[in-house]
């Protein structure tokens, strides 16, 4: 038996072991402020992952997203039924790259924050806490979009098992406060290749696809709602150059005799599509400016 010396010696070596184990151990994970913010990013360092407030989301309105007007309409009509309580479809936005996905999730968040919606943006290599996240949101008071941004999956990742479970496959039901929007230029997330053909096989005159093939539609299969993003026309492009250079304070007649030049930035950009058009806007926006400071 240790004398009250020994156990005293004893004790205070357990105490400096103790401190400096927690000074190498990473600390607990803040709790989220859910008044600090209307969106929040899902951040992790040393294996443990937090919610991250946004203090300045991006202020795009549904206003300024031009000629997408039927996927406004189906967007906002889902989420306007979610924050209602109402029942409402996670949703896969897939198509044309540059046409305005990632700006309309954006954009509904700041039309529907003052009812209630919050954003909690997650990267593809976050996925797998998938469970995690869902787990901080069930039961708050507030509605939740998890929004996954240019999101595809490459053959071999298994990052992908994480939303199908959320989605659509655990044992526990899915929250009702939470939904998943997610945007990609891949219809099915996945890459597509012409081998899988071969395994497509014939059933009484019916065609039915291989077990790789099914695997990816699987996926965006539990996506409720998909809505498409198409090329813009040249009539389309320039529409929202000039929506944009207004916004951005050019000139009406600067946007006008600016229509050559819209055209030849985007050729040498090979893309008509919206990103582009704002691009180009802020391009000229800034060259005004500068003129202007010259004359000065």
């Amino acid at each position: 038996m240790l004398n009250p010396a020994a156990l005293e010696q004893l004790l205070a070596r357990a105490e400096s072991v103790l401190g400096r184990l927690e000074a190498v151990l990473p600390s607990a994970p803040p709790v989220p402020d859910w008044q600090a913010a209307v969106a929040f990013r899902w951040r992790k360092r040393n294996g443990r992952g937090w919610l991250q407030a946004v203090p300045h989301p991006h202020p795009i309105r549904l206003s300024d997203l031009e000629n997408i007007d039927n996927q406004k309409e189906r967007i906002t009509a889902n989420t306007r039924q979610f924050v209602a309580g109402q029942a409402a479809n996670n949703v896969l936005l897939t198509g044309a790259r540059g046409s305005g996905k990632s700006s309309l999730v954006k954009a509904v968040l700041n039309q529907f924050s003052t009812k209630g919606l919050r954003l909690i943006e997650v990267d593809k290599e976050d996925l797998i806490d998938l469970a995690d996240i869902v787990d901080l949101l069930d039961g708050r008071p507030e509605k939740f979009i998890i929004f996954c941004d240019d999101l595809s999956f490459e053959a071999g990742e298994t990052a992908y098992k994480a939303l199908k479970s959320v989605l659509d496959g655990s044992i526990a039901a899915p929250p009702d406060n939470v939904l998943i929007y997610a945007t990609s230029n891949r219809r099915h997330l996945m890459p597509e290749y012409f081998s899988e053909n071969l395994e497509t096989c014939r059933v009484d005159d019916e065609i039915h696809p291989g077990e790789t093939t099914e695997e990816k539609i699987s996926l965006s299969e539990r996506f409720g709602l998909w809505i498409s993003f198409y090329p813009f026309s040249q009539d389309d492009y320039l529409a929202i150059a000039h929506h944009w250079a207004r916004q951005l304070g050019v000139a009406e007649a600067v946007i006008a005799a600016s229509e050559r030049e819209a055209l030849n930035w985007a050729l040498s950009r090979g893309s008509r599509s919206g990103r582009v058009a704002w691009q180009f806007a802020r391009d000229l926006a800034g060259r005004q400016k500068t003129s202007r400071r010259k004359l000065k």
